[in-house]
């Protein structure tokens, strides 16, 4: 199979990169992909193509740049250059840009390519009806929800044109099928990144360290983790170390500079800035708890499976996306009152006071990522492009 994917990839800053990059390396070395095309956004750096693939051809083509209107041309121009059997789009609603026209242009291309006679599937992994527009950062104002919402229903319309709509949490499946009729809708779990050999549990010497790893300032805010840390500080023997992983959103740039300036009279933080991807490992390896300081969510949790992956305990707000991922995939935790600062000081506490209470979480995470490896959801896909071959087929010789 000629597969093309498009999508951002590191370097890049652009969501979803990670998630892109996981996907490249289980295809480049599936079985069933003898070539990979991936079509991604411009980086001034090279892309990371660090990882083996000896039997795949990898090409990349950067054909896109975040809130460019040509987009969809230079993507279409990409496709019909490399002529690949199929193309799987990893999309979220602010994908291709975060002002509204690029942003919508760019949801139009799985239609286009299906149009074109490509078999085409789009990973969505969030769906404006499971987002909180308030606390998500988007507006609080009633009439521009009302707008938002119209135009993501109008936008999901278009999404669904695609041969397959492949969505990441179950609860997903349910609402496009309810809401819209749609019968080409399938879950696929987002899986774990990484599945390394199990780990010992050990902490290494030093201060405990609470991590939180993302991008942030739209409904990702470190001032209540910050906070929960300052009161523990005062009750706890522990030597405590935040730990903030990752960049701004491209939706509040400066925000991580501004809460370092606000927050300098507390020690013991640290901003680690872009984490690479060979970097990943380490910061999880030294974290005793790995924090989720959401107001709301948007989608399946990459963190949370990262976390799982390497064998880390957790502290998330009972909300969304978060708890569906608990009820379907397994995950545990100790749970906050989402934007409490006492309530993630305690949750906080449980875990940081307890070895053996943290080991037992980060026994059941782990467990929970060994069961949904990324390689397994790449032949997912696979199997999901094969499926739509053979329907094409069937249907021309009808």
């Amino acid at each position: 199979m000629k597969l093309a994917l498009v999508t951002a990839f590191p370097p890049s800053k652009v969501t979803l990169n990670e998630y892109g990059y996981h996907l490249a390396k289980h295809f480049a070395n599936n079985p069933e992909v003898d070539e990979l095309i991936l079509i991604t956004d411009h980086t001034s750096e090279a892309k990371q193509l660090d990882f083996d693939a000896p039997h795949c051809k990898i090409t990349v083509k950067e054909s896109w740049k975040f809130n460019s209107y040509k987009n969809v041309i230079n993507i279409y121009k990409s496709i019909n250059e490399t002529k690949p059997d199929a193309v799987l789009f990893n999309l979220q609603f602010m994908k291709f840009g975060d002002k509204k026209i690029p942003a919508a242009l760019g949801l139009f291309l799985p239609f286009i390519c299906k149009l074109k006679g490509i078999p085409t599937v789009a990973l969505l992994h969030n769906i404006l009806e499971q987002v909180d527009l308030s606390n998500a950062g988007f507006t609080d104002n009633r009439i521009l929800k009302s707008i938002f919402n119209f135009i993501g229903t109008s936008l999901t319309r278009v999404v669904l044109k695609a041969d397959v709509v492949a969505v990441t949490i179950a609860k997903y499946v349910e609402v496009l099928s309810e809401k819209y009729n749609a019968k080409n809708v399938s879950l696929l779990p987002h899986g774990s990144f990484e599945t390394p050999a199990e780990p010992n549990y050990e902490l290494p010497k030093g201060p405990k360290k609470i991590m939180t790893f993302g991008k942030f300032g739209t409904y990702k805010k470190v001032e209540i983790l910050i906070e929960a840390v300052e009161k523990l500080r005062l009750t706890s023997n522990e030597e405590l170390e935040i730990v903030i992983a990752g960049t701004d959103s491209p939706n509040t740039p400066g925000y991580l500079k501004s809460v370092e300036e606000r927050y300098s009279h507390v020690p013991g933080i640290t901003f680690t800035g872009y984490v690479a991807e060979e970097d990943v490992p380490v910061i999880f390896g030294e974290s005793t708890v790995v924090a989720f300081p959401y107001t709301s969510t948007t989608g399946s949790s990459g963190v949370l499976h990262q976390a799982g992956s390497y064998g880390k305990a957790v502290v998330m707000p009972n909300l969304g996306d978060l708890a569906l991922l608990v009820e379907d995939e397994g995950y545990t935790g100790e749970f906050f009152e989402p934007g409490d600062v006492d309530s993630l000081a305690i949750s906080i506490a449980k875990i940081i006071e307890s070895d053996a209470h943290r080991i037992e979480i980060s026994k059941t995470n782990y467990k929970a990522a060994c069961s949904l490896p990324m390689e397994t959801i790449a032949q997912m896909y696979v199997d999901e492009f094969n499926n739509i071959i053979v329907s094409k087929a069937n249907l021309k010789y009808a």
